[in-house]
């Protein structure tokens, strides 16, 4: 193997990893996101109206 192909080799195997380590971020991002969600939606579920409307008194 030569040096231009040993080069190639390592580039696309270090490209693989970034994008597997991408991949396995950007799952858990989504899964946090998910969580969020639910408890978001859980929150007002508890307080429907909480926040909905502002009193001011001038």
């Amino acid at each position: 193997m030569n040096a231009v192909q040993l080069k190639q080799a390592v580039t696309i195997s270090l490209t693989k990893q970034v994008q597997e380590t991408a991949q396995a971020q950007a799952s858990i991002m989504l899964e946090g996101f998910a969580k969020t969600q639910q408890n978001v939606q859980a929150a007002q579920a508890i307080h429907p109206t909480l926040g909905k409307v502002l009193d001011i008194k001038a």
